[in-house]
C-alpha cells in the first residue's frame, strides 16, 4: 500500500464506525461506508477484505509490536515480561483510544464481531505464547502466562475504556493488584 494509504484507512475506519454507531451493523454495506468516506468501494477493499475488518484495523499492528516488545523487556518472568510488554505497547493503544468504547459498543451489539473479537484476542494471545517461547520460556508456562497475561490486558484495557480520564498504565497495575488479591 502507499504510503499516502494510511490517512484513507483511517477515514474509512472513521467513517465505518459512525455509520456503524448510527444505523446499527448490520444495515450498512461496504459500498456506503466507501461512498460516505469519499473512496470507491474498490479503495475499501484494497485496505479491508471484508466490513468487519474495518473494526479491526489496528489488529493487524499489536501482534508483531507485542512480539517486539516482549522480546525487548527486561527481566526473566514471564507475566512481569508480558506486564513490561504491554506497558509498551501504549502509544499504539492512545492512537486508537478515540475509537475504543464506540466500537466496543458496536461489537457487544453483534454476535459475529464478538466472535472475530475473540479470535483476534487469541491471535494476540498466540503471539504472546510464541514470543515467550522464543525468550527461553517453557512452552506450557508460555501458554499459561500469555492466558493469563491476556486477561489483565483485557481488564486493563476495559477499565481505560470506561473512564475517559484514566491512565492505561495504572488501570494495567490495578488489574496485577487485583489478580495478586485473587
Amino acid at each position: 500500500m502507499p504510503r499516502n494509504a494510511e490517512p484513507v484507512r483511517r477515514r474509512l475506519q472513521e467513517t465505518a464506525l459512525a455509520l456503524f454507531t448510527q444505523h446499527g451493523y448490520e444495515a450498512v454495506t461496504a459500498a456506503e461506508i466507501a461512498a460516505a468516506a469519499g473512496v470507491t468501494e474498490r479503495t475499501f477493499f484494497r485496505h479491508f477484505p471484508d466490513k468487519r475488518e474495518v473494526l479491526f484495523g489496528g489488529e493487524q499492528e499489536l501482534a508483531p509490536a507485542l512480539r517486539q516488545a516482549i522480546a525487548e523487556a527486561a527481566g526473566t518472568k514471564p507475566l512481569k515480561i508480558l506486564t513490561a510488554a504491554f506497558r509498551a505497547l501504549e502509544p499504539h493503544l492512545l492512537r486508537n483510544r478515540p475509537f475504543a468504547l464506540p466500537r466496543a459498543h458496536v461489537i457487544e451489539a453483534n454476535p459475529a464481531l464478538r466472535e472475530r473479537e475473540l479470535t483476534k484476542r487469541a491471535a494476540l494471545q498466540t503471539a504472546a505464547t510464541e514470543a515467550l517461547i522464543t525468550r527461553g520460556t517453557p512452552p506450557r508456562q508460555a501458554a499459561l502466562a500469555a492466558q493469563v497475561g491476556m486477561a489483565l490486558f483485557t481488564q486493563a484495557i476495559q477499565d481505560w475504556m470506561q473512564d475517559p480520564a484514566a491512565d492505561f498504565n495504572h488501570q494495567l497495575t490495578k488489574a496485577q493488584s487485583d489478580l495478586k488479591t485473587l
